[in-house]
């Protein structure tokens, strides 16, 4: 996407609304002081997977990103921010056709096919759980806040935001798509898109990786070492299997 100039400018784009959702709401109401807040931004990442592809997940990633730095909570597990918000962005579109047998033969969103909601919610709840455990693992390697306690607060957070996003998407996919023709489908050549050829092997990778990070505490007593560190480097694999 980096060849492409409209790509580059939907990340900026991207970028701005979130580090400005974030901003807005930095210490309004902080559930873990320096560390996060109930993010009233999260409504945008995955809306913006579903409609701006690649510059969605980067647009995310900077956005929290520069929400850090003039926020005032850059610190170094923003690393795990960046990272954890690409997913956020990311997972989305790439697991939308290749999640078997929940996925969807087309990226585009259509509101009157029952599928297409069950999929945007089972894949939200996954994206936002790969990246609560993503940036979790990390945060409780500095000994800053406990994994099992932070990991459920990012997904709660996360997965409501992107539960509440889905009205954003459903307000604006046909004026992105149809009139703005800004629609990533639509901007990028097919040929820069990207065909996994395993790419349902990397969903389940992910799906399964991110659930176990998740609860997995909840069957056995493992420790973090098990729990978010394999779940952490199964969904980096699976993701670069997508």
């Amino acid at each position: 996407m980096w060849r492409n100039t409209r790509m580059i400018i939907l990340t900026a784009v991207c970028a701005a609304i979130y580090s400005s959702a974030l901003l807005a709401f930095k210490t309004a109401i902080p559930l873990i002081p320096g560390i996060t807040e109930v993010r009233v931004g999260n409504i945008f990442p995955m809306p913006f997977g579903l409609m701006f592809g690649p510059a969605g997940a980067w647009g995310s990633a900077i956005g929290n990103l520069i929400g850090d730095i003039f926020g005032g909570t850059l610190t170094p597990a923003s690393l795990a921010g960046f990272v954890g918000n690409f997913l956020l962005g990311y997972l989305p579109y790439a697991l939308w056709t290749t999640l078997v047998p929940f996925h969807q033969k087309k990226l585009h969103w259509e509101v009157r096919t029952w599928l297409n909601w069950v999929a945007y919610f089972l894949i939200a709840f996954i994206s936002a759980t790969a990246c609560a455990v993503v940036i979790s693992v990390f945060v409780d390697f500095m000994g800053v806040v406990p994994y099992k306690v932070l990991v459920k607060i990012i997904t709660l957070n996360n997965t409501i935001g992107s539960f509440i996003g889905v009205i954003l998407l459903t307000s604006v996919f046909k004026l992105v798509k149809d009139h703005l023709q800004l629609y990533w489908g639509d901007v990028m050549e097919e040929a820069d898109q990207g065909k996994p050829l395993v790419g349902p092997l990397g969903a389940w990778v992910v799906t399964i990786a991110s659930l176990f990070g998740l609860f997995g505490g909840m069957i056995a007593d493992f420790p973090v070492s098990i729990l978010g560190w394999v779940s952490t480097a199964a969904i980096l694999i699976g993701s670069f299997l997508l």
